[in-house]
């Protein structure tokens, strides 16, 4: 079907807008932007007049966990579930996600694989209404590490290497190795190291190898210092990053995704909420610091690409923009807040070629906002003024609800 957006003003993702536009979508592509001055007298197409409102494209979160559902004990909750009910909270929370303008994810674990069973639900048709996924299966995990509850548990390089074999032999398209203690998982030091860097560097050399991404979870200087050693594609997290660290990530041109809001939402909502609470006194001791390194990073030029950690405490899927809200709120401008969760997020996946960005030849994921999020980025995060969400070329969500079957 070919569909025409008239009077369109669009932010492109890049940091530039234009305004007076038409786009014409066909054939899952942005087929052509011109002025409205070029508007044909007789359309060839559905016209869809979009005034008032803006063009961007679709969001990019790079650190998700569809198959939990944010409530106050996430491992808790992992612990319980079979494979298949862990499966059902992906079908719903990716329909969130997808109906609040994130048209990509990436998530960063799974147990069992569940996740790259749903991909294969949604290919064969059995599953509809998701992001375009980018898939990590199961995170590689010290024995007792962060997520052992649900991760690949390894001991020595040549163990590491394995596993992550495995992952890439069950279909993952990145490989997530925990560098340090977690804020979740109950008896870890947040900031301790755990994968040693000889562990991670085996791990990566494997998806190197195999063409994959690798995303290390670090906390502690330490760790993510062996991480970005190992040579891994983007640090998350990185509360307690110290100068070294970011002059290492400078150096070797490495993401850092901060999931600024994840830590916040701990905090704001506390024990009191049913968070255990060795869970809530570690997030007290990391979120100033937290807000004092991701502001380093910024000021320096570390490259940052947008993620959420959605699916912990309170941290719902749907309400991926409160991660640009807090981005702002640290010094980042809403011009480059966006661009951290279009362009920059699909560099970092391997997908600028086709996502991003509105721009003739891409892939038709955008997303129509009632407003301007650059002057309040905070309207991203109402379901309200998502008019249209786009993705492969079809209307797949009005106003925060799916109204189709997404391909």
């Amino acid at each position: 079907m070919r569909r025409i957006l008239s009077n369109a003003r669009i932010v492109d993702g890049t940091g530039q807008v234009y305004s007076d536009r038409f786009i014409v979508i066909e054939d899952r592509s942005i087929a052509d932007i011109r002025p409205m001055s070029d508007f044909p007298a007789i359309p060839d197409g559905e016209v869809v007049d979009i005034a008032g409102r803006t063009v961007m494209p679709g969001l990019i979160d790079c650190h998700v966990h569809l198959s939990i559902d944010g409530d106050a004990d996430p491992i808790g909750q992992v612990v319980g579930d079979a494979a298949a009910m862990s499966a059902m909270r992906m079908a719903r929370n990716a329909a969130k996600t997808l109906a609040a303008g994130v048209t990509t994810v990436r998530d960063l674990g799974a147990k069992d694989h569940v996740d790259i069973s749903f991909r294969q639900a949604i290919d064969e048709g059995v599953a509809a209404a998701s992001p375009r996924l980018i898939l990590s299966g199961r995170p590689v995990t010290m024995t007792g590490g962060h997520c052992w509850q649900f991760g690949r548990q390894v001991d020595g390089a040549d163990d590491a290497r394995r596993a992550a074999r495995e992952q890439i032999r069950a279909g993952a398209d990145c490989v997530k190795l925990m560098a340090t203690g977690g804020i979740l998982t109950q008896g870890n030091e947040i900031g301790a190291p755990q994968l040693e860097e000889a562990e991670m560097r085996a791990a990566i050399e494997e998806a190197d190898k195999a063409g994959k991404l690798t995303a290390v979870h670090a906390h502690g200087a330490s760790g993510i210092k062996n991480g970005v050693r190992a040579g891994v594609h983007s640090v998350e997290h990185a509360y307690f990053l110290d100068d070294e660290g970011i002059d290492l990530m400078l150096k070797r041109d490495i993401w850092l995704v901060p999931t600024a809001a994840a830590v916040d939402l701990v905090v704001k909502n506390g024990i009191e909420s049913g968070i255990p609470t060795d869970v809530v006194e570690k997030a007290e001791q990391a979120i100033e610091s937290q807000r004092a390194t991701c502001r380093m990073a910024l000021q320096s030029g570390v490259r940052i690409a947008m993620g959420t950690d959605a699916g912990t405490p309170y941290n719902r899927h749907g309400d991926n923009a409160q991660e640009l809200v807090a981005l702002v709120s640290l010094g980042m401008s809403p011009m480059d807040a966006l661009s951290a969760t279009t362009i920059r997020g699909a560099e970092l996946l391997g997908l600028s070629d086709r996502l991003g960005t509105v721009e003739a030849g891409k892939t038709a994921d955008i997303l129509v906002v009632d407003g301007d999020p650059l002057e309040d980025i905070s309207i991203l995060c109402a379901p309200e003024r998502m008019d249209m969400v786009f993705q492969d070329g079809e209307i797949v969500a009005r106003l925060g609800e799916i109204v189709t079957s997404a391909p």
